[in-house]
């Protein structure tokens, strides 16, 4: 019977882990480095710099067509808009280590209200989303309803 339970308990693991890398990812910018507006202007970026082995391995998972929430970290502390990705998971060209990888972004839509991290706070449905958890980390997978209660909440809507 202890064996039953460890295989019970074993197999719920993954599949947590299966819904936090659904396609779905927030990444964080400072603004006055570069912004939503400046994102938009340029109407693509390649996603460089990332010299965190955790936010590597989330932009090596990174894959065409994926949603990403964009983040205003520092000044502002809000999702501000929806962004996909173009481009996935290739070698880094600021880095002159080879394991550091980047991925190209384009803008999909600005949210029409900023979501402040003081909302994602306390916002039931978020508890766990990685943003509070490991707020250094730049590049974080999301659950399909951490994203859709966000977006909502950029539009205005309660989820």
């Amino acid at each position: 019977m202890t064996t039953k339970k460890k295989n019970a308990t074993a197999k719920k693991s993954p599949s947590k882990k299966t819904t936090r890398s659904s396609g779905l990812w927030l990444v964080k910018q400072e603004p006055e480095k570069y912004s939503w507006d400046d994102f938009v202007r340029d109407g693509r970026t390649d996603w460089t710099g990332v010299r965190n082995f955790q936010a590597r391995n989330n932009l090596k998972q990174m894959k065409v067509g994926d949603r990403v929430l964009f983040y205003h970290s520092s000044t502002g502390k809000c999702v501000v808009g929806i962004a996909e990705v173009a481009k996935a998971a290739y070698a880094d060209p600021t880095a002159d280590d080879p394991q550091w990888v980047a991925v190209d972004i384009k803008p999909v839509k600005p949210l029409k209200e900023a979501v402040p991290l003081a909302a994602i706070r306390y916002t039931a449905k978020l508890a766990d989303l990685p943003l509070i958890r490991q707020s250094q980390l730049s590049v974080m997978p999301l659950t399909k309803e951490e994203f859709d209660t966000i977006v909502a909440m950029g539009n205005g809507k309660k989820k």
